[in-house]
Parts: C-alpha cells; sequence; structure tokens
C-alpha cells in the first residue's frame, strides 16, 4: 500500500508542479484574467486536494478509498492527462516538436511523471486486497473477541 500512495502523492506533486507552469504561462502572455486563473486554481486544488484525503484514508485500510481511487483515477483522470497531448499529437502539422520552449518541455515532462505515477498506483492498489481484506477482518475479530469476551484485545489486561 505504501507503494500506491507514494505514487499518488508523486502524481499529484507533478500536477501541482504543471499548473504552477501553466499558470505562469498564462501571466507572462496575459492569456487568462485573474478571475480565471482564480477559477482554475480553485478547481484543480479542490480536485488535488480531495484525492489527497481520499488517499490517506486509502493507505488507512479503507476499502471504499481504494475503490474510489481506482475507479476515479483509472478513468476520468487518466482521460484528463492523455487528451491533450493525444489532441495535439493528431493535430499537429509539420513538425510536432518545432518552436517547442523550455516550460512547454517541462509541462511535458510534469505530465509524463504524473502519467507514470497513475499508471503504477493503480496496479499497486489493485494488488493490495489482501492488506485491505487483513485490515477489516482483524478489526472484525477485534469487535467480535470484544461482544464474547466484553474485553477490547487492544488493551492490555492487568491480572
Amino acid at each position: 500500500m505504501t507503494l500506491a500512495f507514494g505514487m499518488i502523492v508523486l502524481a499529484l506533486l507533478a500536477g501541482v508542479a504543471e499548473t504552477l507552469l501553466h499558470m505562469t504561462i498564462a501571466v507572462r502572455e496575459d492569456s487568462a484574467g485573474p478571475g480565471e486563473l482564480l477559477t482554475a486554481l480553485l478547481i484543480r486544488g479542490t480536485v488535488y486536494l480531495a484525492v489527497l484525503a481520499v488517499s490517506f484514508r486509502m493507505a488507512n485500510g479503507k476499502p471504499w478509498a481504494r475503490t474510489t481511487l481506482v475507479l476515479g483515477l483509472g478513468t476520468l483522470g487518466l482521460a484528463s492527462l492523455l487528451i491533450e497531448p493525444i489532441a495535439a499529437v493528431t493535430s499537429a502539422e509539420g513538425d510536432l516538436f518545432d518552436g517547442r520552449t523550455f516550460t512547454s518541455w517541462a509541462i511535458a515532462a510534469c505530465r509524463a511523471v504524473h502519467v507514470i505515477t497513475v499508471l503504477i498506483a493503480l496496479p499497486a492498489m489493485l494488488s493490495a486486497r489482501t492488506y485491505f481484506r487483513n485490515q477489516s477482518g482483524s478489526r472484525a475479530a477485534r469487535r467480535a473477541s470484544t461482544v464474547v469476551t466484553g474485553r477490547s484485545q487492544t488493551v492490555p489486561r492487568h491480572t
């Protein structure tokens, strides 16, 4: 589970870096007003914070969090990351790399890290089925033991 959580955090960091680079370009080229920039930042920030919050729940053994992340990152998340580059490749006329700047290469690198880390996190989350089974099973066993004996198994007994 540590691998999946680490990859999600790294993906989020790559997303934040890419967002900051896009904001820098928008401000430098004056292509978006302050309202548009703030709106875009609030939307991305909200999504990234939600993913981070659910990731912490996943790391604490919540199966619903893993399912949410697998479905969300594996569908909408990857689609949103891949649509723009695929559209750029399919609509390119002439040399695809003509006129690229350092910033555009930095954005591409952030996007690549973002996609690769999500692609690593997805199978890591799916292979963690045993982790979640053990987490929920041990809680159930503690509850059942408490019901039967009247004592919690997590508190040491003093005799």
